[in-house]
C-alpha cells in the first residue's frame, strides 16, 4: 500500500547516504533505516554470515509493514540480494545494480574504474554487474579502505582526505578511465575531492542517487508512491548503544536524525535514545 514505509539497511551509517538521496527524490515517504552496528563490518564476514543477518533484519523490517527492501549495503547486496528477493513478497532493491547500469550507460571510451572497501572489491560485484550489461566494457576496480573513516569522522575536504586520494586514484587516473563508480555508500561525501583527483573528464556515478532513482522507477510502476503534497516521517533502529551512530549520521544527513532506537533482533525488544 502507498502508506507503507520504505525500508533500508545497512551494516552501519554508511546507507544514510541512500536514505539522504532518497528524502531528496521522495520527500512524502516514510523511511525505516536499519544499521546494524552491533555487527559492523559485514566485509570481513563470510557470505553465509552475511545472508544470514540480512535474513534477521529483513524479517524485522517486514514486521514493521514495509513496501521497499533496499539493502544499501555493497556486501549485503553482493551476497545475500538474490535469497532476499527469493524469500520477500516485497521488491528488494541493492546498491549493485543501480550503479552498475548507470556506469555502462555513461561510458564513452568502455574503460570504467570502480572504488570500494577492500571486501567489495574482492568480491568483484560491480565487475561482474557491469561485464553482464557489456562484456566489452574493461573495469579497473581499486580498494579505498580509509575513505571509510575519513567519512565518518568528517574529514571530506582536507589536506589528509586530499592526500589519500591522490594515493588511491592515481592508477585509475593514469588508465584514463572516463566513468568512475563510487562503490560505498559511504564514499559520496567524498565526492568534491575525488571529482578534483580525477578531473573534469570523469563522470562519477553515484551508487546512493542511482539506488535512489531506482526505487523510485518502482514505487512508480507498481503505484505505490504516497501523494507528493504529503511529508515523510523517518525512523532509526541500531543493534549498538545508539551514541556513536547518531554522532556520525548527523554528519552524513547533514542534521538532526531525531529518535534512534537499540533493538535486540532475538526478541525485537527495542529501547529509545532521543538524540
Amino acid at each position: 500500500m502507498p502508506w507503507q514505509a520504505i525500508g533500508i539497511f545497512d551494516s552501519g551509517v554508511g546507507g544514510l547516504t541512500v536514505l539522504r538521496e532518497l528524502t531528496r527524490i521522495l520527500p512524502q515517504e516514510d523511511t525505516i533505516y536499519f544499521g546494524d552496528t552491533a555487527r559492523v563490518p559485514y566485509g570481513t564476514k563470510s557470505p553465509d554470515t552475511v545472508i544470514r543477518y540480512s535474513q534477521e533484519i529483513a524479517s524485522f523490517l517486514i514486521k514493521q509493514d514495509i513496501k521497499l527492501l533496499v539493502v544499501a549495503c555493497n556486501t549485503a547486496s553482493a551476497a545475500a540480494l538474490p535469497t532476499l528477493r527469493k524469500s520477500l513478497n516485497i521488491p528488494v532493491v541493492g546498491v549493485i545494480e543501480p550503479g552498475a547500469k548507470r556506469a555502462a550507460e555513461v561510458t564513452r571510451s568502455g574503460v570504467i574504474g570502480v572504488i570500494g572497501t577492500s571486501g567489495t572489491i574482492r568480491s568483484s560485484a560491480y565487475s561482474r554487474a557491469i561485464k553482464r550489461i557489456n562484456p566489452d566494457i574493461s573495469v579497473l576496480a581499486r580498494p579505498c579502505p580509509l575513505f571509510v573513516p575519513l567519512a565518518e569522522e568528517g574529514w571530506t575536504d582536507n589536506e589528509v582526505a586530499k592526500l589519500t586520494a591522490h594515493l588511491y586514484l592515481e592508477e585509475l587516473h593514469n588508465a584514463q578511465v572516463d566513468t568512475l563508480v563510487l562503490g560505498c555508500t559511504h564514499y559520496p561525501l567524498l565526492k568534491k575531492i575525488i571529482a578534483e583527483v580525477m578531473g573534469p573528464g570523469v563522470t562519477l556515478v553515484d551508487s546512493a542517487e542511482e539506488t535512489a532513482l531506482t526505487v523510485t522507477a518502482i514505487l512508480q510502476e507498481k503505484e505505490l508512491l504516497r501523494p507528493p503534497a504529503e511529508l515523510g516521517n523517518h525512523h532509526y533502529y541500531v543493534t549498538d548503544v545508539p551514541a556513536g551512530f547518531i554522532r556520525t549520521g548527523n554528519r552524513f544527513l547533514g542534521g538532526k536524525l531525531g529518535d534512534v532506537y537499540q533493538v535486540s533482533l532475538d526478541d525485537c525488544r527495542f529501547v529509545a535514545e532521543k538524540d
